[in-house]
């Protein structure tokens, strides 16, 4: 991991007050959380409260403090949808697992039929937490367990949060281990690191939509009156929007739009050392905004099956980058925002 002076280089190149911001970490054990706090203001908080079934990144903040992400099901908020209770904020699990479902799990207060039982990621410890000038950064670890209460994957985590002027980044390096059988991630649509975002950030609806999900689950998604909704795909490879960008494969993808005023451009980074790379995508018009290391079958319309494996005690290791501008970003703008990545995470 490299010094963020390098950031605040590629900043400057953007004509940015090179000025780093202060990066804390507060621990909240009676919350269950550990809030990021910006030069006092609030951006994030890592979440492992019991009644949901995995960590969560939530609310997430624009630099000038605007929250980016879907209220619903924690809160409903007036004008956003209340469709897939399981799309919580921002998280990373994924749909099929040993024949165990990790990302259609619903949260406490739900029920949710399926054809393969739900498993839950849980966390576990928090092995170090360190804040500083310019990024700050998170080490935890969590087991996904099966619907029978068995452990099979360990995964540990590295979060770093970093800051500056118009910019917020989250740099996930994920480490996944099976444990006593392979994890064989069969393939799915429904992964893998995501955001829901609100209902500014959604691409205007033109019909209501029923989509399916992995256990043959369909969900109504209405359309509704698409007032200052402004969301834009665009992919690395110049796909744009959900209909262009939807299953293909692209080493970024950017949501572009305005959030109470604000122009906002969220990013989702992949990197070349994950063995996936570049990853298939799994962004919706609707507010989902994910990307799908594992899910090839369902993305090349059966042409290509991964059945992405570990084998019993060896790990495999994910990097991803979220990306939080404020302001515009062309697509050469945003390659080089790419490439500080690629420096930053190693």
């Amino acid at each position: 991991m490299k010094h963020p002076l390098a950031l605040l280089a590629l900043l400057a190149a953007f004509g940015q007050a090179a000025v780093a911001e202060e990066v804390k970490l507060v621990e909240q054990k009676d919350k269950q959380q550990i809030d990021v706090v910006v030069d006092g203001q609030p951006f994030t908080s890592y979440v492992y409260w019991s009644n949901q079934k995995k960590p969560l990144l939530s609310p997430l903040r624009t630099s000038q403090g605007n929250i980016f992400t879907r209220g619903f099901p924690l809160e409903k908020v007036a004008g956003e949808r209340t469709d897939h209770p399981h799309h919580i904020s921002s998280w990373f699990n994924y749909g099929n697992v040993n024949d165990c479902d990790f990302w259609n799990s619903p949260p406490e207060g739900f029920d949710r039929d399926s054809k393969i039982p739900y498993g839950a990621v849980r966390h576990k410890s928090i092995k170090s937490i360190n804040s500083g000038n310019g990024s700050a950064t998170l080490e935890v670890s969590s087991d996904w367990i099966m619907n029978d209460g068995s452990k099979v994957l360990q995964q540990d985590e590295q979060l770093v949060f970093r800051a500056s002027k118009d910019l917020r980044i989250i740099d996930r390096i994920i480490t996944l281990t099976a444990q006593e059988k392979d994890a064989v991630f069969k393939d799915s649509k429904e992964g893998a690191i995501a955001i829901r975002l609100t209902r500014s950030l959604e691409e205007p609806s033109t019909k209501a939509e029923i989509f399916t999900d992995a256990a043959g689950k369909p969900t109504a998604v209405a359309k509704l009156d698409n007032t200052g909704v402004n969301g834009v795909y665009l992919s690395s490879e110049g796909k744009v929007g959900e209909k262009e960008a939807w299953s293909t494969r692209a080493k970024w993808m950017t949501l572009s739009g305005n959030v109470k005023g604000e122009d906002v451009c969220i990013g989702i980074f992949d990197h070349p050392k994950n063995s996936t790379y570049p990853t298939y995508w799994h962004n919706r018009g609707y507010g989902l905004f994910a990307a799908n290391p594992f899910g090839a079958k369902e993305f090349t319309k059966g042409k290509t099956t991964l059945n992405f494996t570990i084998k019993a005690g060896k790990s495999e290791t994910f990097r991803f980058r979220i990306l939080i501008h404020s302001g515009k970003l062309t697509a050469e703008q945003t390659e080089a925002q790419y490439q500080q990545f690629l420096k930053d995470v190693q």
